[in-house]
């Protein structure tokens, strides 16, 4: 869990070194509606993608050890894993469709 944190922090302050740049503007003008709402949506498929993302790996690699100590069991552990699975891959599409309506492309 620490390494995760670790990781988490250093993209954390990667994302700040590039959001910072694109808030300077000529003439200490703040930033336009529309660069917020691209950075927004940014971050909104990025961040929201990170705990599906896990949870998809997790879920698969568990699964596949489960089948190895238990291949008798193979067809019910591979159905419930899909099906979990296609609840964990909702949450990202509902990032992506956050993203799509701050973009302006639905909506």
């Amino acid at each position: 869990m620490k390494s995760l944190y670790g990781h988490f922090s250093k993209v954390c302050w990667i994302l700040l070194a590039l959001v910072v740049p694109a808030l300077a503007q000529e003439g200490g003008a703040a930033m336009s509606a529309d660069g917020m709402i691209a950075i927004g949506a940014g971050l909104a498929i990025s961040v929201g993608t990170i705990g599906p993302g896990l949870g998809l790996g997790n879920g698969v690699g568990k699964a596949m050890e489960a089948i190895g100590r238990n291949p008798e069991a193979e067809p019910k552990i591979k159905n419930n894993m899909i099906v979990g699975l296609a609840f964990i891959e909702a949450l990202s599409i509902y990032a992506l469709v956050i993203a799509f309506i701050l973009s302006g492309n639905i909506g």
